[in-house]
Protein backbone atom coordinates (compact mmCIF):
# COMPACT_ATOMS: atom_id res chain seq x y z
CA UNK A 1 0.00 0.00 0.00
CA UNK A 2 1.51 3.21 -0.77
CA UNK A 3 1.37 6.30 2.01
CA UNK A 4 0.27 9.60 0.75
CA UNK A 5 2.49 11.40 2.95
CA UNK A 6 2.13 15.62 4.00
CA UNK A 7 3.97 17.99 5.41
CA UNK A 8 2.87 21.54 6.79
CA UNK A 9 5.13 24.20 6.99
CA UNK A 10 5.02 27.72 6.87
CA UNK A 11 7.00 30.96 8.15
CA UNK A 12 7.15 34.69 7.69
CA UNK A 13 7.39 35.77 3.65
CA UNK A 14 9.00 38.97 2.70
CA UNK A 15 6.31 40.00 0.95
CA UNK A 16 2.64 38.96 0.91
CA UNK A 17 2.56 38.89 -2.78
CA UNK A 18 6.17 36.56 -3.16
CA UNK A 19 5.97 32.83 -1.94
CA UNK A 20 9.61 34.14 -0.10
CA UNK A 21 10.32 33.46 2.89
CA UNK A 22 12.23 35.99 5.27
CA UNK A 23 14.17 33.73 7.00
CA UNK A 24 14.49 29.96 6.08
CA UNK A 25 16.02 29.40 9.77
CA UNK A 26 12.57 30.41 10.87
CA UNK A 27 10.30 27.81 9.26
CA UNK A 28 7.43 26.55 11.18
CA UNK A 29 7.39 22.60 10.66
CA UNK A 30 3.92 21.71 11.66
CA UNK A 31 4.55 18.00 11.23
CA UNK A 32 4.22 14.95 8.43
CA UNK A 33 0.82 13.77 8.11
CA UNK A 34 -0.56 10.47 6.55
CA UNK A 35 -3.49 11.70 4.59
CA UNK A 36 -4.42 14.87 3.00
CA UNK A 37 -7.42 15.41 5.51
CA UNK A 38 -5.26 15.52 8.50
CA UNK A 39 -2.69 17.72 6.84
CA UNK A 40 -5.30 20.32 6.19
CA UNK A 41 -6.80 20.06 9.35
CA UNK A 42 -3.36 20.95 10.53
CA UNK A 43 -2.56 23.81 8.16
CA UNK A 44 -6.10 25.47 9.03
CA UNK A 45 -5.65 25.47 12.38
CA UNK A 46 -1.94 27.09 11.86
CA UNK A 47 -3.38 29.22 9.13
CA UNK A 48 -6.04 30.56 11.75
CA UNK A 49 -3.79 31.18 14.80
CA UNK A 50 -1.45 33.41 12.54
CA UNK A 51 -4.48 35.10 10.76
CA UNK A 52 -3.84 38.82 12.00
CA UNK A 53 -0.15 38.56 10.26
CA UNK A 54 -0.27 39.45 6.54
CA UNK A 55 3.03 38.02 6.07
CA UNK A 56 2.78 34.63 7.63
CA UNK A 57 1.64 31.82 5.12
CA UNK A 58 1.43 28.03 5.77
CA UNK A 59 1.32 24.83 2.82
CA UNK A 60 0.64 21.55 2.23
CA UNK A 61 3.70 19.53 0.23
CA UNK A 62 2.78 16.74 -1.09
CA UNK A 63 5.46 14.28 0.16
CA UNK A 64 4.11 11.38 -2.24
CA UNK A 65 4.51 13.25 -5.23
CA UNK A 66 8.33 13.99 -4.67
CA UNK A 67 9.28 9.76 -4.95
CA UNK A 68 7.60 7.19 -7.09
CA UNK A 69 8.66 4.40 -6.12
CA UNK A 70 7.50 2.53 -9.71
CA UNK A 71 10.82 4.66 -11.02
CA UNK A 72 14.09 3.17 -10.91
CA UNK A 73 16.81 5.14 -8.17
CA UNK A 74 18.93 7.84 -9.71
CA UNK A 75 22.94 7.21 -9.67
CA UNK A 76 23.40 9.19 -6.59
CA UNK A 77 20.31 7.95 -4.76
CA UNK A 78 21.53 4.96 -4.96
CA UNK A 79 24.87 5.81 -3.49
CA UNK A 80 23.22 6.16 -0.23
Amino acid sequence: MTQRLHLVFGGELEDPSRNVFKNIDDLHIVGIFPDYDSAYNAWKSEAHRTVDNAHMRYYIAHLHRLRDEETPASSTEELG
